[in-house]
């Protein structure tokens, strides 16, 4: 059975930072393109960024140039690496492959506060 395993979050101050991890295992990884998501308190989910089987990404213009999401097809892990934390990023975050998501992992908290 797969299993994501989201880890790396915590409480961080306003223009801090943060890097996110996701280890998947139970599956074929290399071959899927990988998002990173995130749900704040009574909003849905959405998605923050992706990056593609051959390394190609793409981020969510509310964190276009502050996030950088990576992946390490050996570790089966896919990064999120970010940067000038405002409190709007406050969120649970989440891994998942696109199209037809794994069962969910339980999400990382990563909540931005002075």
């Amino acid at each position: 059975q797969v299993q994501l395993v989201e880890s790396g979050g915590g409480l961080v101050q306003p223009g801090g930072s943060l890097r996110l991890s996701c280890a998947v295992s139970g599956s074929i990884f290399s071959i899927y393109n990988m998002d990173w998501y995130r749900q704040a308190p009574g909003k849905r989910r959405e998605l923050v960024a992706r990056i593609t089987r051959s390394g190609e990404t793409i981020v969510a213009d509310s964190v276009k140039g502050r996030f950088t999401i990576s992946r390490d097809n050996a570790k089966k892990t896919v990064y999120l690496q970010m940067g000038s934390l405002k409190p709007e990023d406050t969120a649970v975050y989440y891994c998942n492959k696109d199209s037809i998501p794994w069962p969910w992992g339980q999400g990382t908290q990563v909540t931005v506060s002075s």
